[in-house]
């Protein structure tokens, strides 16, 4: 690969690249919303269209949901696959929006030019970095790079239904040597990093049952069991003074982060002030004992997302309510089960119901373990000196608080590790209003994957 000059390529051609992502972006993709169907199905035929352009074997496989983009180069070297998704979420709400979401634009801000609208950075933008690496690299050499898949979906915003039947009806054709992912971000603005590890993800939902009937709380009120107190006293008690959990074997198949881990993510350049000012806070409420990265990135968590009962409209209503329901979901690190969580989290509860009350819980809910990447591998170090080349600072291997159900997937369906190296910020506002991506992550992502691909695609 002639490097230096793909690198050039990627300098002269990036106007015509920014409009061809344009072209991307003003397609509304909305994959949960079915009056968007159709669009969603011309953002993969562009895709398609695009890719077979490059030279790629490109083709739109239909599912019972929205159509998977498969693609191969065919050449020689190690068979890496490539992920994305071209679908994008809901843009309300939409008077929120300082621009249409569905006509990008550049702007110029403090921090430098961005590219503002829905999908510039999830996914749309991250997924052509790669794309125009590719672009650079045929134009340069006259072929693609290495024996390439390119695997893009369009159910990611939506609980990818199609995705884990897909993968295993055409497991012989996407397993490959290691899987690359594109939708992650940056620890730091300018700070290249490569996802090691991500957490799982549990969910469960519960009802407490009390009375027959909602009561009148002069009439009942003393006597009469209140779900709304009760399923309070539980919640409390879910977490001790320290922020621990209290579940019992909660903690089981959890591992403290290794020294030198922890050494190293002191230098990844993570500003906690910032961090939890973004939030509105000043202070970390997590776990006593462990930093703010090590609460993000490598410990569990036990949230309640709802809490709701009795009447919620304007003015009062003197009622104890039948009944009270929470949402909750945990994060999962290490060797942790999901099942054997949800069975302890359940028992927790039930062992805390007074009497005359009841439980009804939400059985449809899902669960996937936490993903750990073998960052041993030499693609790992390959590929963190490369971006360390391409952005001038030491690239660092992170956690990732957030779960990412691809990564489990490529892990336990296709027996393949993931680099996940993505180029976006903390406040590209995805999944809201004023979604952007920095010109500079987008130019510079593009250059970061050609670098890659030259230490690890030969």
């Amino acid at each position: 690969m002639a490097l230096n000059e793909v690198l050039t390529e990627i300098d002269t051609g990036l106007d015509a690249a920014m409009e061809r992502l344009f072209e991307l972006l003003k397609i509304r993709s909305i994959s949960t919303d079915p009056a968007y169907k159709s669009e969603t199905r011309e953002a993969a035929e562009w895709l398609v269209k695009e890719l077979a352009s490059l030279g790629f074997e490109a083709e739109l496989r239909d599912t019972p949901g929205h159509p998977m983009v498969v693609a191969h180069s065919k050449g020689d070297g190690p068979r890496i696959l490539f992920y994305g998704h071209y679908d994008v979420q809901p843009v309300d709400p939409l008077e929120l929006w300082d621009t249409p979401p569905f006509e990008p634009q550049i702007q110029d801000t403090p921090n430098g030019k961005v590219i503002r609208g829905r999908g510039a950075s999830d996914d749309k933008g991250q997924l052509m970095t790669f794309v125009e690496a590719c672009r650079a690299y045929k134009a340069v050499n006259g072929e693609l790079p290495g024996n390439l898949v390119i695997f893009l979906e369009g159910e990611e915003e939506s609980g990818s239904p199609s995705l884990v039947p897909f993968m295993k009806d055409n497991a012989e054709e996407l397993t490959c040597d290691l899987a690359l992912i594109c939708d992650t971000s940056m620890v730091s603005p300018g700070v290249p990093s490569i996802a090691g590890s991500l957490r799982g993800m549990l969910k469960d939902e519960f009802t407490l049952h009390g009375p027959r009937i909602d009561l009148h709380s002069g009439h009942y009120g003393g006597p009469a069991l209140n779900p709304l107190r009760e399923i309070s006293k539980i919640i409390a008690s879910f977490h001790d003074e320290e922020g621990r959990v209290a579940v019992e074997g909660f903690y089981e198949g959890v591992h403290e982060v290794p020294p030198e881990q922890l050494e190293a993510w002191k230098t990844c350049g993570f500003d906690e002030k910032e961090y939890l000012a973004h939030a509105g806070m000043t202070v970390a409420h997590g776990e006593k004992g462990y930093t703010t990265l090590e609460q993000q990135w490598a410990r569990p968590t036990l949230e309640i997302n709802g809490l709701w009962g009795g009447y919620q409209g304007a003015g009062s209503k003197t009622v104890i309510p039948a009944e009270a329901h929470c949402k909750i979901t945990c994060r999962l690190v290490g060797d942790m089960d999901p099942a054997y969580v949800r069975k302890a989290l359940r028992k927790h509860v039930e062992d805390r119901l007074p009497v005359d009350a009841t439980i009804t819980w939400d059985n449809d809910l899902d669960g996937a373990p936490a993903s750990v990447m073998d960052t041993s591998r030499p693609e790992f170090e390959a590929a963190r000196q490369a971006l360390s080349d391409e952005w001038n600072r030491e690239a660092v291997i992170v956690g990732m608080g957030g779960s990412i159900p691809i990564g489990y997937y490529f892990k336990s369906i296709l027996g393949m590790d993931a680099m996940l190296i993505g180029f976006a910020n903390d406040d590209d506002a995805i999944h809201s209003p004023n979604e952007k991506y920095d010109v500079k992550s987008f130019h510079k992502g593009i250059r970061s994957w050609a670098r890659i691909l030259d230490r690890i695609a030969k």
